[in-house]
């Protein structure tokens, strides 16, 4: 009958790691390089923006991209708060911008649908 509560213990017992200065201007720096890579995949139209907050397990990131049609797309982790010089790794920079970009890419792809002339002939 209690085994399925959201939650083991009472809300706020376990300890959420919080960051420092430095790391948080650190994360900043990773996601505005992922920001970067994705829009090095995307033309000008997509926004691409970015926040560094804190959720219940520690700190959190999250990237958006709006295409000009369709749905946003976004992706959220959370960083390795063991490392603190890598809190992005840089192999996970490209995979997360490739992803956006295709995510958002195809968005725009299923708003506009097969209803769209030719353009040329």
């Amino acid at each position: 009958m209690y085994g399925n509560t959201p939650y083991a213990g009472r809300p706020g017992d376990e300890e959420v790691p919080e960051l420092s200065p430095a790391a948080r201007r650190a994360l900043q720096e990773g996601v505005s390089d992922v920001e970067r890579a994705t829009r090095r995949f995307l033309p000008d139209d997509y926004q691409v923006g970015s926040r560094v907050g804190q959720s219940n397990s520690g700190p959190q990131v999250t990237i958006s991209v709006r295409p000009p049609v369709g749905n946003p797309v976004s992706a959220g982790f959370t960083p390795d708060m063991e490392s603190e010089e890598d809190l992005i790794p840089v192999e996970d920079v490209d995979e997360v911008a490739r992803g956006l970009a295709a995510s958002a890419a195809l968005q725009v792809k299923q708003a506009i649908g097969d209803d769209v002339p030719p353009m040329a002939r």
